[in-house]
């Protein structure tokens, strides 16, 4: 098999994955990158379709609260300790300390940010205590892909579009290479692509297919998170994943003014539901005023008592019903005095436009064009009219994985030649993640990954991509995997969408002990049953068994930790709308997996503190 070569290999076509790339070269013009990308960069993966009501990138600048050289020093404290005390403080610091080059970057390249007084505007967003969210709207993560899309069209480095690593490659212990496939070829003698590498770097994003409901672009399996588990490195923090109230025909995330303007939540019966799940004797004012307060912390979070709203809509649709957001109408009583002074004062904060006093009791459209006129015509250009009473079907939707692949403070992870960034990468977020750090993330981790590993190629030289031997045995292996994957007992398609209702069902807003060892049993027997390589092809089916290592990744972690944090709400029972206590300091540890044998090992271990 034809084996191509290159120094550095970007897996991955996001924000992480062309920071890594452009980084790398900009280091040294003379090394060979390689992107090897699922789809077509620029058009596919998270960074270049995401979209919500205001998307952040999160950074500490010179005009930022609370101000002076030391303010970096507050995010990284909000990373850490807003985060659950989950993570890796020195991850933390490196994040706050380089926000500020991070956004400068991106500033030069032309990212649109909106700017008062000639200073970036920055906003409080959920996971924080001051304002440090920067935004160009609600398509903040496109025009960075836009901005980095345009510099890396200015380089000399080579993408494989429509390609899927299947497997890294190691020799004496290092990665050395990968064995990919074709995502477009359903011949393997066609799709099968061997790629040499002198080093690896991570950037596939989260594993979000693995379940049901979910806001991530078709393609996000969770590949980086199984490619680094087959090769030896450890993963951590695996059972937190942000889960959103979010559109289930647009995948928009429904937060900030989409809460704030205070809609009817009903289910397809047409029933307000939320009373029923809030304490007896809740008023309908603590209710709304709740309602108002979750665009602020739009994520699921034990730390803020919104969770129950998420509890309430999870439980609905568990319980075989449709959920929408109505803002033709106005939720039962509710009345715009209803709300406290400091919520009343945030609305008015937000408000662009004034329509009066008499529109803004009416209804919760009218409120929404107050504080976000363009989302009513995002929503109809997508076929959704508010303006003429149709609703918005909601779901509760993975959104981002807090953990992934363990690494340092120069994107390394355990295992020598690989480095993670993005999403795929874990330890520098905790339980709970300020609103646009993950932007952030990408650009921070994304530059030091490419300048660590051009380095490391550099001092190496090419002994290092002397392993074609290995390339070609692991090449032969996948082929044989898939030519006796033609038949068997049940179709990749219907072996995904079991595992998607196995997950969703144990792992999603509520947890419990019951329902996630019932949820690892499930899995357990899907996995003896032989499925086979259907009409999707066998990148598909390769996919499939990525998300198999992932989804009991997830489920074991959250059936270890038994305690609420941040997004990982345990419940004694199913029919509890209370999640149990956070155990600290017991449990300010994070739990880390790694393969020994052909087991999967939990461990839990103390975070790593800066000295």
């Amino acid at each position: 098999m034809k084996i191509l070569d290159c120094d550095i290999l970007v897996v991955g076509g996001g924000g992480a994955a062309l920071r890594a790339a452009i980084a790398a070269k900009e280091y040294n013009k003379d090394l060979r990158v390689l992107i090897a990308t699922k789809g077509k960069l620029g058009k596919s993966g998270v960074t270049a379709t995401a979209c919500s009501d205001r998307m952040a990138f999160h950074a500490t600048l010179d005009h930022t609260e609370p101000g002076g050289p030391g303010s970096w020093r507050y995010h990284a404290d909000d990373i850490y300790r807003i985060g659950g005390k989950v993570s890796d403080y020195k991850l933390a610091e490196v994040l706050a300390k380089n926000a500020k080059d991070a956004f400068e970057y991106l500033d030069k390249l032309g990212v649109p940010f909106v700017k008062k007084n000639g200073l970036p505007d920055q906003f409080v967003t959920d996971g924080s205590e001051y304002a440090r969210a920067c935004y160009t709207g609600p398509y903040t993560a496109v025009h960075i892909e836009e901005a980095l899309i345009k510099r890396f069209e200015e380089m000399d480095i080579n993408v494989l579009d429509f390609c899927m690593v299947a497997r890294l490659v190691k020799h004496d212990g290092r990665v050395v290479g990968a064995v990919a496939l074709d995502t477009r070829e359903k011949d393997l003698e066609k799709a099968a692509i061997a790629i040499s590498a002198g080093a690896v770097i991570l950037a596939t994003g989260g594993g979000g297919m693995i379940y049901e409901h979910n806001v991530f672009p078709a393609g996000m399996t969770g590949d980086g998170y199984a490619l680094a588990y087959e090769a030896g490195a450890e993963l951590v923090n695996m059972e937190f994943i942000q889960i959103g109230i979010a559109s289930v025909k647009t995948k928009f995330n429904c937060s900030g003014s989409m809460m704030r303007a205070v809609p009817r939540i009903i289910n397809d019966a047409g029933e307000e539901f939320l009373k029923k799940y809030f304490p007896e004797g809740t008023s309908c004012e603590e209710i709304y005023n709740t309602l108002f307060k979750k665009g602020a912390s739009w994520p699921v979070s034990y730390e803020h008592k919104t969770h129950i709203i998420d509890i309430a809509l999870y439980k609905e649709m568990k319980a075989g019903h449709r959920v929408f957001l109505d803002y033709g109408r106005n939720p039962e009583g509710f009345r715009f005095d209803m709300l406290s002074e400091e919520n009343r004062t945030r609305y008015r904060r937000e408000q662009t436009r004034d329509i009066g006093e008499q529109k803004r009791n009416e209804s919760p459209l009218y409120r929404l064009m107050e504080i976000n006129e363009p989302s009513v015509k995002w929503f109809s250009d997508r076929g959704i009219d508010l303006t003429k009473g149709e609703l918005i079907e909601v779901a509760a939707c993975a959104q981002h994985f807090q953990g992934g692949v363990k690494i340092d403070e120069h994107a390394r992870t355990t295992v020598p030649g690989l480095w993670a960034v993005g999403e795929s990468a874990g330890g520098q977020h905790g339980a709970n993640r300020p609103g646009g750090n993950a932007l952030l993330d990408c650009q921070v981790f994304g530059r030091i990954a490419g300048e660590d590993a051009a380095q490391e190629v550099l001092k190496k030289g090419s002994s290092i991509n002397d392993a074609t031997d290995c390339i070609d045995a692991d090449a032969g292996k996948l082929i044989q995997l898939l030519n006796s994957a033609n038949s068997g007992e049940i179709s990749a398609e219907k072996m995904r969408k079991n595992l998607q209702k196995i997950v969703e069902g144990g792992a999603g807003v509520v947890r419990t002990g019951e329902g996630l060892q019932k949820a690892l049993q499930e899995l357990k027997d899907l996995k003896i049953k032989k499925h086979f390589i259907d009409d999707h092809g066998p990148a598909y089916f390769m996919e499939n068994q990525k998300m198999m290592m992932v989804a009991q990744m997830v489920l074991s972690a959250a059936l270890m930790r038994d305690e609420s944090r941040g997004p990982h709400l345990r419940f004694d029972r199913y029919d509890d709308n209370t999640p149990i206590a956070r155990k600290d300091p017991e449990w300010e540890k994070y739990i880390v997996i790694y393969k020994k044998g052909e087991d999967m090992v939990l461990e839990k271990r103390q975070p790593i503190i800066s000295s």
